[in-house]
């Protein structure tokens, strides 16, 4: 018998985050997430009139396609992907990991001929732009050891995170939506914290369930040049398959002019020496979702946290652009709620919210009791 927990999350994908039409191409992309699953996708793709498109990957086969691949190679690749992604209207990737450390090994100079030839065009280039999109994790013992739950255990908050109301989420974040786009300085407080940017003319999207799978954040970037201070993140991160733990950075006019992190400075440096674009921020965000409140070493529920924010050396995003341009896109989350050291976000010099609780009355209906 199919789990009814997988056809409501295919109806999330179908009929909220893509927002499938009759007649459009709909490519799903399957990374060791189990058959069922797919073919929920199909079904609710088919019902919604659209034709859908199927690729199954492995995270192990992909490691061996990356590793010692010859730039003219990968680039072959990355154009038999961009042709196939140019190809379709909707774009819908569940990922999968039996390990999270699959990519560790490959060597760095691999990593960015395959985020040069492939990543970059196929996915920032034209999924990204040009694509209604959503792209998620799946629930695997991996995943639940990360988060330290049992498996039934995850799997139970993985799917109530990954099925909430995200129409009442994307009501109540319009208030924060609007008040972002009139701000113009930002500054970041919290333990070995203090930081200033500017975010004045640049597009602020709230994201509510179209794009990412759990969702809950509210994202724009700062002007290239104009981030000044310091920063501590509290939340470990990992980055091309390896853990990065109490990354600190400081910055200079934008640029980030230091960089340290526990046992993990050199490898830290060698992926913001990528290129020009990867020592500058290319996003700035803050995460709402009421079900996520701590972190589990996966990026798309940690940068999610109810009290959190982030900020990600690299690339910008078009609909948020700052101009910043990087193979690089890297979000690194710090959570400001009282057990992890508290702080705060000021607007133009006016406090918006304190040890991740929104204090403007027109914000509170994005604090997580209000959420839920």
């Amino acid at each position: 018998m199919q789990d009814p927990r997988l056809e409501k999350l295919a109806n999330v994908l179908i009929n909220h985050s893509t927002r499938v039409k009759t007649g459009e191409t709909v490519l799903i992309e399957a990374i060791d997430i189990p058959d069922e699953m797919v073919i929920a996708l199909i079904r609710r793709v088919r019902a919604a009139g659209g034709v859908p498109l199927v690729t199954l990957k492995k995270n192990r086969v992909q490691r061996e396609l990356i590793w010692d691949c010859a730039a003219e190679d990968m680039q072959k690749m990355g154009e038999y992907e961009a042709f196939r992604m140019q190809k379709v209207q909707a774009y819908i990737g569940v990922r999968g990991s039996m390990n999270i450390s699959e990519m560790s090994d490959v060597p760095a100079d691999d990593m960015r001929t395959y985020e040069q030839h492939w990543l970059k065009p196929v996915h920032f280039e034209i999924r990204v732009p040009r694509t209604k999109w959503v792209v998620l994790r799946w629930p695997t013992a991996s995943m639940a050891q990360q988060a330290q739950m049992s498996t039934e255990a995850f799997e139970n908050f993985y799917f109530d995170v990954c099925t909430l109301d995200y129409a009442k989420m994307e009501k109540a974040a319009a208030p924060l939506k609007n008040l972002m786009a009139a701000v113009d300085q930002v500054r970041l407080v919290g333990p070995g914290t203090d930081m200033t940017f500017s975010i004045k003319d640049i597009p602020v999207q709230s994201c509510a369930g179209t794009h990412n799978i759990p969702d809950g954040e509210c994202f724009t970037a700062p002007v290239r040049d104009s981030v000044n201070g310091t920063i501590q993140f509290n939340t470990a991160t990992i980055y091309r398959g390896s853990t990065f733990a109490d990354i600190k950075l400081s910055f200079e006019n934008g640029k980030i002019v230091e960089a340290t992190g526990v046992n993990t400075t050199t490898k830290l440096n060698q992926i913001l020496d990528a290129d020009e674009g990867a020592r500058y921020i290319g996003e700035f965000a803050i995460g709402f979702n009421p079900f996520i409140t701590k972190p589990m070493l996966d990026i798309l529920f940690d940068e999610k946290i109810a009290g959190s924010f982030h900020l990600t050396p690299g690339n910008a995003y078009e609909d948020a652009d700052n101009g910043n341009r990087s193979n690089v896109h890297w979000d690194m989350v710090m959570i400001q709620t009282p057990e992890f050291g508290g702080g705060e976000i000021y607007f133009d010099g006016e406090l918006v919210r304190k040890d991740g609780q929104f204090v403007l009355p027109k914000l509170m209906g994005l604090n997580p009791g209000n959420l839920k």
